[in-house]
C-alpha cells in the first residue's frame, strides 16, 4: 500500500489525518497539554464525552510519522493491517488518547499528556508519548485516527439517577469531558486517584458533583476509597470507571457483586496496564474484557464491529 506523502490529506470517509502542534502547556507538575490543529475536522464527533482518539508518534530520527495513505474504500482493518505490517524501525508508535477540548472556530483539539516518571522524569519509567510529551513544540506532526461516529461508544453519565466515576490520573482528561457532559443538576460523585494535591484539576460541570480527590502513587489505592464510600445518593446509579486494568476490574466485582450494580450500567475502560504497554500482546483477561464490552455495547446499541485492537 502507498504511503501518504506530508501534504496529502485525508480521504473524508477515513478518519485519519496529520496533525500539527500549536501549543503546550503544562497544566499540573505531571500533565502537559497539547494543542493539535486538525485539518478538515467537521463531522467528526470530537466534542462528545471521551472521544477517544489513536495518536501516531514519529520513530526517533523521523521529523513526522510513516503513515500508509487512508484506505481507498474506507476498510480500517486493511489500513491498520497496512500498519502493522510497517517494519518495525519505521512503525509509528501508537498510544490512545482522550480529546480533552475541542475548537471548532480554530480548527484544534487539546490532547492532556501524563507525564509518567514525575515532573523531571525516571529512568525505566517513561514511554514513548511521554518522552515526545516533554518535548513537544509548535509544528511538530503526529497521526491521528479517530474520533468516529462508526466506533465511538457513547458515554451518557446522565443515563441513571445519580452518576458514580473513577478515575485516576491517566484518566483525569477523560473524566473531565464525562464530568462536563453531566446534565444540569444531576448528581455525582467522583473518586480521582493522582500522586498529590498539586495534581488537583478544576472539574467545571452543570451538575451536582462531589469529588474525593485520593493521593498517591499506588493505582490500587482508589480501591478502598469506594468500598468505604457511605452516604452516596439514593437511586440507580451509572458507573464510569477508568484506570488500570487490574483496578478497574476490581471495582467492576465490587460495584456488582458487593453493591448491586446493574453490569449494563456501568462504563469500563482499562487505560493502562501495570508492567505492559500496548505495544505488548493483549492478556487473557484483556481479551476477556474486550468481549465483554462489545457483548455490552451490542446490548445497549447494536451496531458495527470494534475498531482494530491495540496492539
Amino acid at each position: 500500500m502507498p504511503e501518504q506523502s506530508p501534504n496529502q490529506p485525508s480521504t473524508s470517509a477515513f478518519p485519519l489525518r496529520r496533525v500539527h502542534v500549536t501549543g503546550v502547556r503544562g497544566l499540573t507538575p505531571r500533565m502537559v497539554r497539547v494543542t493539535l490543529g486538525v485539518p478538515s475536522p467537521a463531522g467528526a464527533p470530537f466534542d462528545r464525552p471521551d472521544a477517544q482518539v489513536k495518536l501516531y508518534f514519529p520513530r526517533p530520527g523521523q521529523r513526522e510519522p510513516e503513515l500508509p495513505a487512508p484506505d481507498p474504500d474506507g476498510d480500517v482493518m486493511r489500513w491498520y493491517g497496512a500498519w502493522a505490517a510497517m517494519p518495525e524501525e519505521r512503525r509509528p508508535v501508537m498510544r490512545s488518547y482522550t480529546v480533552r477540548a475541542y475548537d471548532a472556530a480554530a480548527e484544534t483539539v487539546d490532547v492532556d499528556f501524563h507525564l509518567h516518571g514525575g515532573p523531571s522524569g525516571a529512568p525505566g519509567a517513561e514511554g514513548p508519548a511521554t518522552r515526545w510529551a516533554r518535548g513537544a513544540r509548535a509544528g511538530d506532526v503526529l497521526g491521528m485516527f479517530g474520533p468516529s461516529e462508526e466506533f465511538a461508544a457513547p458515554v451518557d453519565p446522565g443515563a441513571g439517577d445519580w452518576a458514580l466515576l473513577v478515575a485516576d490520573a491517566c484518566a483525569l482528561p477523560a473524566l473531565a469531558t464525562v464530568v462536563r457532559a453531566l446534565p444540569p443538576g444531576h448528581r455525582a460523585v467522583a473518586f480521582v486517584r493522582v500522586a498529590g494535591p498539586e495534581e488537583r484539576q478544576p472539574l467545571p460541570t452543570a451538575g451536582e458533583l462531589t469529588v474525593h480527590w485520593v493521593y498517591g502513587e499506588r493505582p490500587e489505592l482508589v480501591v478502598p476509597a469506594v468500598r468505604a464510600a457511605a452516604g452516596l445518593p439514593e437511586g440507580v446509579p451509572y458507573a464510569w470507571l477508568a484506570g488500570e486494568a487490574g483496578v478497574v476490574r476490581e471495582l467492576r466485582r465490587h460495584l456488582v457483586a458487593e453493591r448491586g450494580a446493574d453490569r449494563r450500567a456501568i462504563d469500563f475502560a482499562g487505560y493502562w496496564r501495570r508492567r505492559l504497554t500496548q505495544d505488548d500482546a493483549p492478556t487473557p483477561e484483556d481479551l476477556a474484557e474486550a468481549r465483554e464490552r462489545l457483548v455490552l455495547l451490542t446490548e445497549r446499541t447494536p451496531g458495527p464491529a470494534a475498531p482494530p485492537p491495540a496492539r
